[in-house]
């Protein structure tokens, strides 16, 4: 069941919203829709942020912290995550996603269901993951996607992270679509990288969603459009 969320809420005294994340938006983009509307509801200084960045081509659960609640922003991150990928194999981006076209090509005929599934078991468990190039992580004061974005390269710093589960919803070449368990900080452009890696071949991610943050489900998201038009409700109609 849909959380329930009106524009008459305590937001001061704590609300986590939890947002389906459109795609093309940014975590941050969410974050400043909604403050603004908070504003224009009565809440000049209010504080918001969110628990966990989706990148602009994922969509699903974004955790939004508002008022009181934005104290719980690294407990709701240290939840363990759900996410369902489609995952092209045989080629690679630049970014390990759409952002970038394919820069390779390789083969695929060797592929088999039983490889997949063995490639998949070796990616689960407690490991370091590098992440990619083309991500939010700060370096050095700057996100790592500008550096990329200028052509400078920099080293990406392995972190620590843990894959409970992969299970392969659906295999059809070249598109394996999967559902994996991690924890907080997994990649899953990552993964996808390495998935094509451990496959002899190559691979990047055609579309991501988070299905589940800790205890929140997709199912229970406002999508964004619906959540905005019950904020305008208390602004007396459509924001200027």
């Amino acid at each position: 069941m849909r959380q329930n969320i009106t524009y008459d809420m305590p937001f001061p005294e704590g609300v986590v919203a939890v947002v389906d994340k459109p795609l093309t938006w940014t975590s941050s983009d969410v974050v400043r829709k909604l403050k603004y509307l908070l504003r224009k509801l009565g809440y000049p200084k209010i504080k918001i942020g969110h628990a966990g960045t989706l990148d602009p081509l994922a969509t699903g659960v974004l955790l939004v912290c508002i008022g009181k609640a934005t104290k719980r922003v690294d407990e709701l991150q240290a939840g363990e995550k759900e996410y369902v990928a489609d995952v092209v194999l045989g080629a690679t981006t630049p970014s390990g996603d759409l952002e970038h076209p394919i820069d390779a090509t390789f083969p695929t005929e060797h592929i088999t269901p039983e490889l997949v599934r063995s490639a998949l078991d070796s990616l689960t468990g407690e490991r370091l993951q590098t992440p990619p190039v083309y991500s939010a992580k700060m370096i050095d004061g700057k996100r790592a996607y500008e550096y990329a974005r200028e052509g400078e390269l920099v080293e990406m710093r392995r972190a620590l992270i843990n894959i409970y589960e992969i299970e392969i919803l659906e295999l059809s070449m070249p598109l394996l679509r999967i559902r994996v368990r991690c924890s907080k900080g997994t990649y899953i452009r990552s993964l996808a990288i390495e998935i094509g890696e451990a496959l002899g071949s190559g691979a990047h991610l055609s579309a991501l969603r988070r299905t589940r943050s800790g205890c929140y489900d997709v199912a229970d998201a406002w999508p964004l459009d619906e959540l905005v038009e019950e904020f305008r409700r208390g602004i007396g109609g459509a924001e200027e």
